[in-house]
Order: structure tokens, then C-alpha cells, then sequence
């Protein structure tokens, strides 16, 4: 398996797509039953399969990644070769996983304690992967909002 597999929630809400997956395979209900209960392996095996070409086909469409935690906050968004980094880091006790603390940013952008920070990184071979390791470390697929914000504010002429 080369992502993770997906939750009980996750194949619930994909529940048509896995009925489809599995008739692309020529096994229909009553078999799918069979299958799990007397070759519970096989079965592990489908659920691996599906759920990576889930994650692929989400991956594949991602732009934009945020994680924020703590006093940092790192916004990429992911092109065809490289993802680029917009980084705002606190030196001052302010959360910005808080509402508190994401208002003192906001009202606070160019005081000495907000620091910011740029990077490229160009993609391993495996670009999905890349963006995957990125998500299961605790970011969250966005719309790129904050990342055009603050990428227009660190980069204005």
C-alpha cells in the first residue's frame, strides 16, 4: 500500500465508487460477501488498492497545503515541478492554531515578534508522495487563501 487506507467514514462516503471499483473486476455484491468472509486477505488487498487510487486521484488535484500549529505556519502551494513556501513564525508566546492568536497575527503583521520566511523544494520522483507525507504530518488541503495573501504580502514591490 503506498498511501494509507482510507476510514469506515471515508469508504462510506465513497461507498458508489468502491461498488464501481469492484465491478471493474467483475465481483458483484454476493461475491464481495464471499470474498470477505473466506478470504478475509483478498479482501484487506481491495480495500488497499481502492483507497490508493483515492489518494491518487485527490493528490493529483491538491494546489494548495496549510499546517498551522503553535507559533508557525507554513503555506505551499504545490506546482508541476516544486512546491513553494510561505512561512510565518511567532517569537512571542501567541497560538496560531487559536482564534486569539490568528486575530494578534492579523492585527500584528509587521511587529518584531512575526517572522517570515520563503523556500522552494523541488519534488522527490514521487510528487503524490511528497504531498501525502505533508498531509499525514498534520496539514490540510485548502483553496490557498492564506497562501495568496501572505505570498502577495511578502513579495509586493
Amino acid at each position: 500500500m503506498k498511501y494509507a487506507r482510507l476510514t469506515k467514514e471515508q469508504f462510506e462516503e465513497l461507498h458508489q465508487e468502491f461498488i464501481n471499483f469492484l465491478a471493474t473486476q467483475s465481483i458483484d455484491a454476493s461475491e464481495w460477501k464471499t470474498i470477505k468472509e473466506t478470504k478475509p486477505e483478498v479482501a484487506e488487498q481491495e480495500l488497499d488498492v481502492f483507497s490508493d487510487l483515492v489518494w491518487e486521484g485527490v493528490l493529483g488535484k491538491v494546489k494548495y497545503l496549510e499546517h498551522i500549529n503553535g507559533q508557525h505556519m507554513h503555506l505551499f502551494a504545490l506546482g508541476e515541478t516544486n512546491m513553494h513556501l510561505v512561512a510565518i513564525k511567532l517569537t512571542n508566546d501567541k497560538d496560531l492554531a487559536t482564534k486569539e492568536g490568528f486575530a494578534w497575527l492579523r492585527d500584528n503583521l509587521m511587529h518584531d515578534n512575526v517572522e517570515f520566511l520563503q523556500a522552494n523544494k523541488t519534488y522527490s520522483e514521487d510528487k503524490n508522495l511528497d504531498i501525502f507525507k505533508l498531509i499525514q504530518q498534520g496539514a490540510n488541503i485548502t483553496k490557498g487563501e492564506l497562501y495568496t495573501f501572505f505570498n502577495n504580502l511578502v513579495n509586493a514591490n
